[in-house]
């Protein structure tokens, strides 16, 4: 087995610190968009804050969430890491398709992974596609929704001129649930390594172990 490094310090504290945001932000979500949620909580014997609490949890962990994306956004262009990592090259093209036969079928079959990740292109062409989607334009379109939803009466005029409060409402769940597929999918790939925790591992170690000769499954 050889260790390879993917992971900078730096983005791994972000990762961590993001995912406690994104966890709240959900499950304020769900209480503040689901009908009757405290009358369901209370036959669980489940405690849930307030209603009004909830709110400024959801508003307040929202900014958060926008000081987070500003973070991660600085660091990838300042690092380099913007052009190396997220932008797709026309050497990904090929390895498109078979990265895609890969997920859908090669990976039940035991077949080997047609890309290895390296310290210098840890993310395949899906992956780079899959990432920079959700962070170039799901978590910006959450994060700008949100934070005029966050005071509708200051934002008025923006609101209005954007189409209205229902336009915006609906913004802001579509990209939500854009956000929550994409975790699905992104929590389930993390089972994909050479062994069931590897990618968890290498986002708390910062590398992760591969075989010598052949490619891992990721």
């Amino acid at each position: 087995m050889k260790k390879v490094f993917l992971h900078t310090l730096t983005i791994r504290i972000w990762h961590w610190i993001n995912a406690l945001i994104v966890i709240a932000l959900m499950i304020t979500g769900i209480q503040l968009r689901v009908p009757g949620i405290e009358e369901i909580a209370r036959k669980m014997a489940v405690w849930i804050p307030e209603y009004s609490v909830t709110i400024l949890i959801h508003k307040y962990t929202g900014y958060a969430m926008a000081l987070s994306f500003l973070f991660w956004l600085v660091y990838i262009l300042v690092s380099g890491s913007f052009r190396v990592h997220y932008i797709p090259r026309p050497a990904d093209l090929p390895i498109l398709g078979k990265q895609a036969l890969y997920y859908l079928f090669g990976v039940f079959q035991g077949s080997e992974n047609p890309l290895i990740p390296t310290a210098e292109g840890k993310f395949n062409p899906l992956q780079k596609i899959a990432y920079g989607s959700v962070m170039l334009v799901i978590t910006p379109l959450i994060v700008f929704t949100g934070i005029l939803f966050s005071d509708i009466f200051f934002f008025r005029g923006v609101i209005d001129w954007l189409g209205g409060i229902r336009l915006l409402d609906a913004l802001h769940v579509v990209a939500s649930y854009l956000f929550l597929l994409n975790l699905i999918v992104h929590l389930y790939m993390c089972t994909m390594g050479h062994h069931l925790f590897d990618h968890v591992k290498a986002m708390i170690l910062g590398f992760e172990e591969m075989p010598e000769e052949s490619p891992s499954k990721h």
